[in-house]
């Protein structure tokens, strides 16, 4: 089972320049998402997991919690130190939180 991080542990790791791999849809990234998110969704995850390093904490986030949980699980099965963020990016946003939007990762 995916470990899970609360918001306020996510926003102090995220502080400190933490990968955050954000697995919703590409319209749902485009939408909003965390600054420096790098964009995986769920389905790529399999995939792509030989992306992400094995040696520093991945942050994977999501709408809610839910798929970020699924994606965290998989990453945990490859090596990957992932953690999911507790209630996701609707969270993160409604705290005041910064959130970019647009097709593309932007730099924290």
């Amino acid at each position: 089972m995916a470990r899970e991080v609360t918001q306020e542990a996510f926003a102090a790791a995220w502080a400190d320049d933490a990968l955050v791999v954000d697995v919703r849809e590409a319209d749902e990234y485009t939408a909003g998402h965390v600054p420096g998110a790098r964009p995986m969704p769920l389905r790529s995850v399999p995939n792509r997991c030989d992306e992400l390093p094995t040696n520093r904490p991945v942050f994977v986030i999501c709408a809610s919690g839910n798929r970020s949980k699924t994606a965290a699980d998989w990453m945990n099965s490859r090596g990957i130190d992932a953690y999911s963020v507790a209630d996701g990016t609707g969270a993160w946003a409604r705290t005041g939180r910064p959130i970019a939007a647009g097709s593309h990762e932007h730099a924290a």
